[in-house]
């Protein structure tokens, strides 16, 4: 098959282009989406090649429909996966709140832009950063993967697609607009060197099934429909078969099965890439294309003996509190740079608890924070 070609070889990817095919790699069999600046290039991509994976596409009338569609792929058996930008995962909101409490294993990814409102189709922005931890109403947990680079926009993609089958939950890749345009040659992995994971499938008979049992690892087998086990699937509040309840018991451990499956599992999900730290009194603490820009700024401040180094989340959320609480003992400053008004620089203050300075660099006008910008704030700030 043409497109199944031979993976060490080096390629010439945009970040699009690298979300879907690391999609494909771990075993995408569905995408429904709408084109939305700068997201298009991973629908366009999965047109044309997920149908010769067996996959089908589809695209629906609008972002509402696109979500709700991955939402009915996902409980009849299949990995299903959307891609937008801000107003389209404005509108996805309410259906991704659904799959949270129907906990239906899906992936969105949202390529940043400018906002709010039509805002900036074309610019750079990480102003959704927030909206993907508390997008939708109600108590639920988010995870969240930011990668950096085209080959991090194939990998972290194959993870999400893997925490989602795990935890039956949906998982959120926030990709920016420079990030999913850029180009850089990479080596992708053969596929027998990706690891991927499928859902928890039940082994008892039918008449024992329950949808949402509650169990000590807070993650429930997921049937699906066809294989003859019977379950009712709602986005009202429910007991461990599916159906509505009123019962204050049922709705705690509801609520607590979704908060627990995520932070009881926080070390598995949570995963953060240093570089220079070994020997660094301060820090720059940067996510996505922004962290891109640091980690130029710090070889420059490097070459002028300021011990510097790089804390570069790759997931944003859960936001990985323990790993500051220690960082922030050690360290005499983190600056905090982001392409917003200041939005994970709240966490950074929150996890710090006053142990050490924070500073923060925020760029928003629609531009990406040049290495220069960082450097001459961190002489300013260390």
């Amino acid at each position: 098959m043409e497109e199944k070609i031979k993976q060490k070889e080096q390629l010439l990817l945009q970040g699009n282009v690298a979300c879907a095919r690391g999609a494909l790699a771990a075993g995408l069999d569905f995408f429904a989406g709408y084109p939305i600046t700068p997201s298009t290039e991973i629908a366009e991509y999965l047109a044309r090649h997920l149908p010769k994976y067996g996959g089908k596409f589809i695209q629906m009338e609008d972002e509402i429909a696109s979500m709700a569609a991955v939402i009915g792929a996902s409980i009849a058996g299949a990995k299903a996966m959307t891609a937008t930008s801000g107003p389209g995962f404005s509108l996805m909101q309410e259906n991704i709140g659904y799959a949270y409490m129907a906990e239906v294993p899906s992936v969105v990814v949202n390529v940043q832009r400018g906002g709010p409102s039509t805002g900036l189709p074309t610019k750079v922005s990480q102003s959704d950063t927030m909206q993907a931890r508390w997008g939708t109403h109600g108590d639920y947990n988010s995870i969240t993967l930011a990668p950096s680079s085209v080959r991090e926009c194939f990998d972290l993609t194959v993870r999400a697609m893997n925490l989602a089958e795990k935890y039956r939950t949906p998982v959120v890749v926030l990709m920016d607009e420079v990030l999913g345009h850029m180009r850089e040659k990479v080596t992708l992995p053969q596929p027998d060197e990706i690891k991927v994971i499928n859902r928890w499938k039940p082994t008892v008979p039918p008449e024992w099934y329950q949808h949402f049992e509650i169990n000590p690892h807070y993650v429930s087998p997921m049937a699906i429909f066809g294989e003859g086990y019977r379950f009712n699937v709602t986005g009202l509040t429910h007991d461990p078969l599916g159906f509505p309840t009123a019962r204050s018991k049922e709705i705690k451990d509801k609520l607590d099965k979704l908060r627990n499956k995520i932070e009881h599992n926080v070390n598995d999900i949570v995963q953060v890439k240093e570089e220079f730290m070994e020997d660094a009194t301060c820090a720059i603490f940067a996510y996505g294309s922004a962290a891109r820009s640091a980690r130029q700024a710090i070889r420059m401040a490097r070459q002028k003996r300021i011990k510097v180094g790089l804390i570069q989340p790759f997931t944003v959320w859960p936001f990985p509190e323990v790993y500051m609480e220690h960082m922030s003992e050690r360290l005499d400053m983190i600056l905090v740079v982001e392409l917003n008004q200041g939005q994970l620089v709240n966490e950074v203050m929150r996890t710090n608890c006053g142990k050490t300075r924070i500073r923060k660099l925020n760029r928003y006008d629609g531009e990406i924070i040049t290495p220069d910008e960082i450097f001459h704030k961190l002489r300013e700030v260390r």
